[in-house]
């Protein structure tokens, strides 16, 4: 997003604690949640994707990344952007925690109780949500390039990422070939391969 607007920035890494994946103290100091990401800008700091997005568009924006106020591509838009962590990450955060639960080395039989239940949850719960989710995504990008419609926006930086993480996470494939050509859109622009320059390739898991 950044890199889209063109406007400086420096990156700052923070690594989670690995067993519990918690924030790590430095990060604590930044945001009380231990939140991530989460940007500063002089004397604001923003944590939440959708609410940082929101603030670098209103600030540095100028009109540009965003459909013009009362248009249909403005709701869809606002849809896209909330829903991108409101519903696209919940399954795909449950697969994260419920497969570490499944591989996770305990001493026996809890380690198959564990695995047991997590299997269930899994395909009772998980895995459907996750198929509804990405028919979803793929049938609304089967009449137009982006998310809001015909123009890139940030909503559909926003969209990305749940889409990168689905591919190693939920099985995204050619199988949904909208999914994934919206997602060799996103790799050919510009501002994504400077991102990758600046920050380094990013391991999606």
């Amino acid at each position: 997003m950044l890199e889209e607007l063109g406007l400086p920035y420096e990156v700052k890494r923070y690594e989670r604690d690995p067993k519990t994946m918690l924030a790590p103290p430095a990060l604590l100091a930044t945001h009380p949640l231990g939140k991530s990401p989460v940007i500063v800008d002089g004397d604001v700091t923003m944590a939440e994707t959708g609410a940082i997005i929101e603030y670098l568009v209103d600030k540095y924006g100028g009109g540009r990344l965003i459909p013009p106020a009362g248009s249909r591509e403005r709701l869809r838009y606002t849809y896209w952007l909330h829903y991108a962590e409101g519903s696209a990450m919940t399954p795909l955060l449950f697969k994260l925690v419920f497969d570490r639960i499944a591989a996770n080395p305990a001493p026996w039989p809890i380690s198959t109780i564990a695995r047991r239940i997590a299997a269930t949850v899994t395909e009772s719960f998980i895995a459907p949500n996750l198929t509804r989710h990405l028919d979803y995504i793929e049938a609304e990008l089967g009449s137009q390039p982006w998310f809001a419609g015909a123009q890139f926006t940030a909503g559909d930086v926003q969209m990305s990422f749940p889409l990168e993480i689905a591919v190693s996470r939920a099985g995204l494939n050619a199988s949904r070939p909208n999914s994934m050509a919206f997602l060799e859109r996103i790799h050919a622009r510009d501002a994504y391969k400077r991102a990758l320059e600046r920050g380094g390739k990013y391991d999606y898991q």
